[in-house]
């Protein structure tokens, strides 16, 4: 998943700056440049046409789950995840949160939350016999080493972290 990088950022401009590399580093794009289908409604398919499953993010990914007859209230808040990849062949849910960061700030706190939404969006792929995997795309700001502990905890609790882009190979398709 190519991104444009980003030089500027901090205080009022985080939002925007984080909205430039969520936008900048999208699943579907990484799929269609690897060679893969991507139709209007999500479907992921392979050069032989066989679907391999489904790229949603945010909402998309909600109303995905409620046609599928998943109870979203067995949680109290609703999650909308930045990209998930549904794979209909391993019949695993992937996840992907993006977190930019240039200066420090809010983003370094959420990084700790993986376990809690791994949790979360769990209780909801059960639901349809799917397992789930939690992996952050996180800017090279987060490779420094005071952000040692935080990625081993990551790791630790069973979620994953990438920089910069995403390796298709972790979709397993």
């Amino acid at each position: 998943m190519p991104r444009i990088p980003n030089t500027h950022g901090g205080g009022a401009l985080t939002n925007a700056h984080g909205l430039l590399f969520e936008q900048t580093t999208s699943l579907n794009d990484a799929l269609i440049n690897a060679g893969y289908r991507v139709t209007d409604e999500g479907k992921v398919i392979n050069s032989v046409g066989v679907i391999l499953g489904y790229s949603r993010s945010k909402r998309e990914f909600i109303r995905y789950l409620e046609e599928q007859g998943v109870d979203l209230t067995v949680n109290s808040d609703q999650l909308l995840p930045d990209d998930a990849f549904i794979n209909i062949i391993n019949r695993t849910i992937y996840i992907i949160e993006k977190k930019f960061q240039s200066v420090a700030g809010s983003v370094d706190e959420k990084l700790q939350t993986c376990l809690y939404k791994k949790r979360q969006y769990t209780k909801l792929a059960r639901q349809i016999g799917y397992d789930l995997e939690y992996t952050y795309v996180l800017s090279g700001w987060f490779a420094k080493p005071k952000y040692a502990d935080v990625l081993e905890f990551i790791e630790e609790v069973g979620c994953h972290y990438y920089f910069n882009e995403l390796p298709l190979e972790f979709l397993e398709i």
